[in-house]
C-alpha cells in the first residue's frame, strides 16, 4: 500500500524536506487526517503524543500558506509551553526549504514585551499557549482578522487545566469562515461538545487510540494502606533498577511527598504539577529529558503532552479512574520496539478500578506480593548526566555549536561528553556526564563562550 507523502498535493519545497529528512511513510493518523485537511475540511481526530499529529497539521499549514502576505494566517493553540515550543520546532524543521516563513511562539514564562515587539515585525504562524494568546489579543498587538486556520492540540489537556473559556474567547477574535482543526488524546463528552461549538461538520478520525502494550510487563501489588506506598516504591525501584521512570500521583501533595521522599532515600527525584512555577518546570523537564533525573514524579495534568523517549518504567503510585488514562500512563514505556515495565498499587477500594482496566484492555491484571520482592535491596543508580545551566540563550545569539566549541576547547571534553544542548530564549541547558561536570563549570565560569563572560552553574 502507497502511503508516501509524495501523493499528497503538497508544495514541492515541503515533499523534498520530506524525503532530505527521510520522512518516508504517513503515519497511521497523518495518513488519515492529511487528505481530509488539505482538502479544507474540519477534523476532530483522536490521537496519542508521538504518533505523527503535529506534522499532520503542520503540513497543512505549511501548504497553504501565502508567504507573500505577511499577516498571521494560522495559530495552533497548545496546553503548555513546554508543548508549544516542541510543536514549533517540529514546524520550522518541516518549513526549512520555505524562504521567509515566520513562526512566532507565544507562551506565559516570557516577557510579553518582547513578544509585542515580534510582533510588531510580523508573523505567518502563532504557535502558543491560550492565556498569553489571548492576552495579547486584547491589547491588539496580535490580530487574527485574517486567520484562516485553528488548531487546538492536545484538546482535552487545554479543558482539564480549565482554559474552555480562554478558547471560547480566542475563537471569537478569529473570522469564523476558517477551518478549525482539533486533536486530543482522549474523547471525553467536553471535547464533543466543543468541537460541535466551533467546528463545522468535522470529519471524526480516530486512530492510534490504545498504546501497544503487548511489550510492556505489568504487575499489580496489593497493600493494606496508601501508607504503605513508599516502602513499596523502595521494593519495586531497588529489585527492578529502571534508569528512568516516570511515577504517576493522583494530587500535587502526593507528588511533592513522594518526590520528597525519594530525595531523601538518596534518590534523584523532582516533582512536576500545575502548580509549579514555568521556570521551575522547564527545568525540571529538561532535567529529566537530558537524563540528569532519574525518577520525574507527576500528575497526569502535568505529564500528558510530554514526549519522553527510552522510558524504561511507569509506576502508579494511585490508580486513576479511568482505565483510558491508565493505558494512556503504561503506553510512555515500552515504545520504539522496547520492553517496559508497569507497576502499579491499589488497595481494597481499588477492586473496581481493576476491573474496568481488565475489562477495557481484554487482560487480566497480573497480581503479586509484595513481600516477595527484598526490602534492602536498595536502587543506587545516579542518573548519568548532570544539567549545567548558562545565563545566556537566543537572545544573545548562543547557538549549539558556540556552546559545544567551548565545551571541546578550552574545557578539553570529548564531544561524547555532551549531551543535549537546550537554548532557550535567555538561558541555556547543557547536559554534561556526571563526572566531569563541576570541572567544566569552573573552566567556564573564568573563560567565555563566543568572546562573552556568561553566568554557569549547576541545577
Amino acid at each position: 500500500m502507497n502511503n508516501s507523502f509524495d501523493k499528497l498535493p503538497l508544495r514541492k519545497e515541503l515533499i523534498e524536506n520530506l524525503a532530505e529528512l527521510n520522512f518516508n511513510q504517513m503515519t497511521p493518523i497523518q495518513e488519515k487526517s492529511l487528505p481530509v485537511v488539505l482538502e479544507g475540511k474540519d477534523i476532530i481526530a483522536q490521537a496519542k503524543t508521538g504518533s505523527g499529529k503535529t506534522a499532520a497539521f503542520g503540513l497543512k499549514i505549511l501548504n497553504s500558506i501565502d508567504f507573500s502576505k505577511f499577516h498571521v494566517q494560522s495559530i495552533v493553540l497548545c496546553p503548555t509551553r513546554e508543548l508549544a515550543e516542541q510543536v514549533a520546532t517540529e514546524m520550522r524543521m518541516l518549513a526549512r526549504m520555505i524562504k521567509n516563513v515566520k513562526i512566532l511562539t507565544l507562551c506565559g514564562g516570557v516577557s510579553e514585551f518582547h513578544q509585542e515587539n515580534s510582533l510588531d515585525h510580523g508573523a505567518h504562524i502563532i504557535v502558543g499557549t491560550p492565556g498569553r494568546v489571548l492576552s495579547l489579543l486584547k491589547k491588539k498587538k496580535l490580530i487574527l482578522d485574517r486567520a484562516h486556520t485553528l488548531v487546538l492540540d492536545e484538546a482535552d489537556r487545554m479543558l482539564d487545566m480549565g482554559f474552555h473559556e480562554d478558547i471560547m474567547n480566542i475563537v471569537f477574535y478569529i473570522p469564523k469562515k476558517r477551518q478549525t482543526l482539533l486533536f486530543s488524546a482522549t474523547f471525553p463528552e467536553e471535547i464533543q461538545s466543543l468541537g460541535s461549538n466551533i467546528q463545522e461538520e468535522a470529519v471524526e478520525v480516530k486512530i492510534d487510540v490504545t498504546h501497544e502494550v503487548s511489550s510492556i510487563s505489568q504487575r499489580f501489588y496489593k497493600l493494606e494502606s496508601h501508607k504503605d506506598k513508599n516502602n513499596a516504591l523502595l521494593r519495586v525501584l531497588g529489585k527492578y533498577k529502571p534508569e528512568r521512570l516516570i511515577v504517576f500521583c493522583k494530587t500535587k501533595r502526593i507528588t511533592d511527598d513522594v518526590a520528597d521522599f525519594l530525595y531523601d532515600s538518596g534518590i534523584e527525584a523532582e516533582s512536576i504539577h500545575g502548580d509549579l512555577e514555568q521556570n521551575d518546570r522547564t527545568t525540571v523537564l529538561t532535567k529529566f529529558s537530558n537524563r540528569s533525573l532519574s525518577v520525574l514524579v507527576a500528575t497526569d495534568v502535568a505529564a500528558r503532552g510530554l514526549d519522553i523517549q527510552e522510558l524504561e518504567a511507569v509506576i502508579n503510585y494511585d490508580l486513576p479512574d479511568d482505565p483510558e488514562v491508565y493505558i494512556h500512563r503504561i503506553g510512555r514505556t515500552g515504545r520504539a520496539g522496547k520492553n517496559g515495565l508497569a507497576f502499579s498499587f491499589f488497595l481494597d477500594r481499588d477492586e473496581s478500578k481493576l476491573e474496568r482496566i481488565e475489562e477495557y484492555s481484554k487482560n487480566q491484571c497480573q497480581k503479586e506480593e509484595i513481600n516477595e520482592l527484598s526490602n534492602t535491596e536498595e536502587y543506587g543508580l545516579l542518573p548519568p548526566m548532570r544539567t549545567m545551566y548558562i545565563g545566556g540563550g537566543k537572545k544573545n545569539k548562543l547557538r549549539p555549536g558556540d556552546i559545544l566549541g567551548a565545551l571541546t576547547g578550552d574545557a578539553g571534553l570529548e564531544a561524547d561528553d555532551v549531551g543535549k544542548i537546550s537554548i532557550l530564549p535567555i538561558l541555556t541547558f547543557v547536559a554534561i556526564k556526571h563526572e566531569k561536570i563541576e570541572k567544566v563549570v569552573e573552566t567556564l565560569r573564568n573563560g567565555k563562550i563566543k568572546n562573552k563572560k556568561f553566568k554557569v552553574g549547576i541545577t
